[in-house]
């Protein structure tokens, strides 16, 4: 291996460290969590996985892994840890598009998009997940409309949204500034 290669393969896992290790702190110490029976919001919870969706599917998958286990480790329900757990597929879907397609984030329109396509595979997995709880006899308020497609569904792509875009307004000047390698970013792991 190249010491090129090498050099690049090391920041990668350093940064992802430290994203897992952002990913795992956010839900325990946000200030700004609301969580309404088997939905929570919390503000940049996602930003370090889309930070790591824009570096390499190895890395987005490591994170999104961390992600879930600070939710598990803040002592959220068990519903909403298992939704932490559904963005795996997202995450996953997401990170290999832009290794494989990286001029999706090239323009405005494909940027949104690509964000907005994001966000609804988000809000199906996570509805699906929160659907299983529903039938199961999950004591919840409201209807399913109301609770599950509403504000499960359409707020996780809301939600998926402001994260999205708060991880670009971050990962846009950072990946500049540090003068990063193309081989590091939206790049095959």
């Amino acid at each position: 291996m190249s010491a090129a290669k090498n050099t690049v393969r090391i920041q990668r896992m350093c940064v992802a460290a430290l994203l897992c290790a952002i990913a795992i702190l956010i839900p325990m110490i946000s200030p700004v969590k609301i969580q309404l029976g088997p939905m929570s919001f919390t503000l940049g919870s996602h930003v370090a996985i889309f930070i790591a969706m824009f570096i390499s599917p190895a890395v987005a998958l490591t994170v999104e892994l961390g992600a879930t286990l600070g939710f598990l480790l803040a002592g959220f329900p068990p519903v909403v840890v298992l939704r932490a757990l559904s963005q795996v597929v997202f995450v996953a879907i997401g990170a290999f598009l832009l290794a494989k397609k990286p001029a999706v984030m090239k323009n405005g329109l494909s940027i949104f998009l690509f964000g907005l396509v994001m966000g609804v595979i988000h809000g199906v997995l996570e509805a699906v997940v929160v659907t299983a709880f529903w039938f199961s006899g999950m004591t919840m308020e409201g209807t399913f409309v109301s609770t599950v497609l509403g504000l499960v569904g359409v707020g996780t792509v809301v939600h998926s949204m402001v994260d999205y875009y708060l991880a670009l307004l971050i990962w846009q000047p950072v990946s500049r500034a540090a003068k990063l390698p193309a081989s590091f970013t939206f790049s095959k792991s």
